[in-house]
């Protein structure tokens, strides 16, 4: 079912859902399915349509998954983090955005499916341009695809730190990846929401990042 939302709604209260995942009510493909369909109409450089999705509902691989998930954000967490100026709204979300990750980091393996959205081709070690175009051909697809799970009730979390280190590497071989041949672009939780209710979030003001004509 729908949520009645209008398009600005949308946009605006698509979060990155971490402690409110309902990790106990089942999933269903189709409905995954549509959302990957709309997916599909995200644009894609020369229309090389170079994505492709994989979606785990398997136990054993979601739970080898999030292992490879949660070793390695016990190495990121360690890291020292970005320090902002007094006053900066960022400083007060900290907390909550480390509680609710660390949260996600200890229950991944109970969302009832993942998804690792994929681009042909090893990106290592490209210029500026072909790397801007390559993952330009996938991201957009991948933000479609939580819209669209978020105007039918559902959630999910983008990250990436699954890729640091080896972790690639041991998702690859899990899954059966030619990891030669395909590049990884982060691994998302699917589930229902608990509640529907999400609110814009606190950003800079426009004003302090927008830029006229020269920086």
């Amino acid at each position: 079912m729908k949520l009645d939302l209008t398009i600005d709604e949308v946009l605006s209260t698509t979060r990155s859902v971490r402690k409110r995942l309902d990790f106990d009510r089942p999933v269903e493909r189709e409905i995954v399915e549509e959302c990957l369909n709309l997916a599909l109409q995200a644009p894609t450089g020369g229309n090389n349509q170079g994505w492709h999705w994989i979606v785990v509902e398997d136990a054993a691989k979601r739970k080898a998954l999030a292992d490879i998930y949660k070793a390695n954000f016990k190495i990121y967490a360690s890291m020292p983090g970005r320090k902002f100026a007094e006053g900066d709204p960022r400083v007060e979300q900290m907390p909550k955005v480390r509680d609710s990750a660390m949260y996600l980091a200890d229950e991944f393996y109970r969302a009832p499916m993942m998804l690792i959205p994929c681009i042909e081709g090893r990106l290592e070690n490209i210029d500026a341009a072909m790397g801007a175009g390559a993952w330009g051909s996938l991201l957009p697809g991948v933000w479609s695809f939580m819209l669209a799970l978020r105007s039918r009730g559902m959630g999910s979390a983008w990250t990436t730190i699954h890729l640091i280190l080896e972790g690639e590497k041991k998702a690859a071989e899990i899954l059966g990846i030619p990891y030669d041949k395909i590049t990884q672009g982060g691994l998302f939780p699917i589930a229902y929401t608990i509640g529907t209710d999400f609110k814009p979030a606190k950003r800079l003001p426009l004003e302090k990042v927008l830029h006229w004509d020269k920086w």
